[in-house]
């Protein structure tokens, strides 16, 4: 099995809709607190170890990552070929959906987009 044909995406809901053809979409918004209400973490992104530490210790997402990692197996071991799509959203796409999919992307030996880690912090309507 090849995993050279996988794209993990992370992204920010506050910057635009969900990148449209994934066959997984996973939203950590409301079941995985939020680095960013920590104002030493609000600036950092998941380049960050404090980052990466903060959102990996959050109870819930090293399991997600483990049965995200099975679906994709599963996707890649049926009857039919081609590329797998994941995306990982999260409110800004700095912090918990780049750190989910960075770690996605390496288990899996994934191509790994960042959509929206290099925008700036949003703060109104977060979740």
């Amino acid at each position: 099995m090849s995993t050279s044909a996988v794209t993990v995406i992370s992204f920010g809901y506050l910057h635009g809709p969900a990148p449209t053809g994934a066959h997984l979409t996973i939203d950590v918004r409301r079941h995985f607190r939020d680095p960013h209400i920590n104002p030493a973490l609000r600036e950092l992104t998941a380049h960050d170890q404090a980052v990466i530490d903060t959102v990996l210790a959050t109870p819930g997402i090293p399991a997600l990552v483990d049965a995200t990692a099975a679906a994709v197996t599963a996707y890649l071991t049926g009857p039919s070929t081609g590329p797998v799509t994941v995306a990982v959203g999260c409110a800004g796409g700095r912090h918990r959906a780049a750190t989910v999919a960075t770690v996605l992307a390496d288990r899996l030996g994934a191509h790994l987009v960042h959509r929206d880690l290099h925008r700036p912090v949003v703060t109104a309507g977060r979740d």
